[in-house]
């Protein structure tokens, strides 16, 4: 989130401190992330301590705080977990908001500091830990499994008829709508694929996994000491290695995607048979939920400010040549 929420600092001060029992002496909003959502600062106590502050509104998963917590637990340093409140929660009730505390870690994100060869074989070595864990049954029971849903093929497919009918009149919507439109046989070819490679994936076995489901270079972060942190648990999901594996290689941000980079990952992660098929398929699947949301952002709200035109930026950027649908339609076995 780009723009301050709905809350004034001292509001959330008072909140942090009632919950966690923290003498607050500076909150920093930080204007990093493009979920509408979630909304993060920089909190200073007192005695100097950094922390690092969390607010989600709408939908929360409790997954996001309950699993860094057992992974954390079962010896992975690279998962930061979240600080209980004095009553022992990991979060605290905010008016409308839910409050998430962590350490701040010091450093930068992989997009802006590019891995070294040894991180990146970390980075392999970690992502394989968090595969192979062998989770709770009270855990398993709440992560959705894949369902291969056409749910957002279908939204995509909503907003792309719907631009050819509907004028909009915020100038964001007005030249989405027309970026999209002069966009439309690339979108359509992206959604086909999708579709065809979502078919044929559910008539083989498929094994599932624990997996992140976002981790791109945003959420990994890098501290000034060179350790790796993987963060933003919102989503997990059970589902093929591959849902996870598929940024490894997919440009998005237009990193992550030379030979080396892949080489040195995969020296981490260890032997591993990827489906190429399957990974072509959220390569896919990824950019059409970007292009998804996004739409939902500025054609269903007016609402936004400097965020629906970051929001305008992250969809454009994914046509760029050689840019992620590039890769995404040249990935897999399966050409159609």
């Amino acid at each position: 989130m780009l723009e301050k929420p709905a809350i004034t600092d001292e509001a959330v001060v008072a909140g942090v401190q009632a919950a966690y029992g923290l003498a607050v002496d500076r909150l920093d909003f930080l204007p990093l992330g493009a979920d509408g959502n979630t909304a993060v600062y920089r909190l200073i106590t007192q005695d100097q301590t950094p922390y690092f502050l969390k607010l989600r509104s709408g939908r929360f998963n409790e997954l996001s705080v309950r699993l860094p917590q057992f992974l954390s637990d079962q010896g992975i340093a690279e998962i930061v977990r979240p600080f209980p409140t004095q009553s022992g929660n990991l979060w605290a009730e905010l008016g409308r908001f839910k409050a998430v505390l962590y350490p701040f870690i010091d450093g930068h994100d992989a997009y802006d500091v590019p891995l070294t060869d040894a991180q990146w074989r970390r980075f392999g070595a970690v992502l394989r830990g968090v595969h192979t864990a062998v989770l709770r049954p009270s855990l398993t029971a709440y992560i959705a499994p894949e369902t291969y849903t056409p749910k957002w093929r279908q939204l995509v497919a909503d907003f792309m008829q719907r631009i050819q009918q509907d004028p909009f009149s915020e100038p964001v919507a007005v030249q989405m709508a027309a970026f999209l439109h002069a966009k439309r046989d690339e979108v359509e070819q992206l959604r086909q694929r999708a579709a065809h490679l979502a078919e044929s994936i559910q008539e083989q076995p498929q094994q599932l996994v624990l997996c992140h489901s976002d981790i791109h270079a945003w959420n990994l972060l890098i501290s000034q000491d060179g350790a790796l942190y993987l963060v933003d648990w919102d989503d997990p999901i059970l589902a093929p290695k591959e849902r996870d594996l598929m940024f490894i290689g997919a440009g998005l941000g237009d990193i992550w995607h030379t030979p080396r980079e892949i080489a040195l990952f995969y020296e981490g992660y260890g032997p591993a048979e990827v489906d190429q098929d399957v990974l072509a398929y959220y390569r896919c699947e990824r950019i059409i939920q970007d292009i998804a949301a996004y739409g939902e952002q500025i054609f269903l709200s007016d609402a936004g400010g400097p965020d629906r035109e970051e929001a305008l930026r992250n969809v454009a950027s994914n046509f760029l040549l050689g840019g992620t649908i590039d890769i995404a339609l040249n990935s897999g076995r399966q050409l159609i």
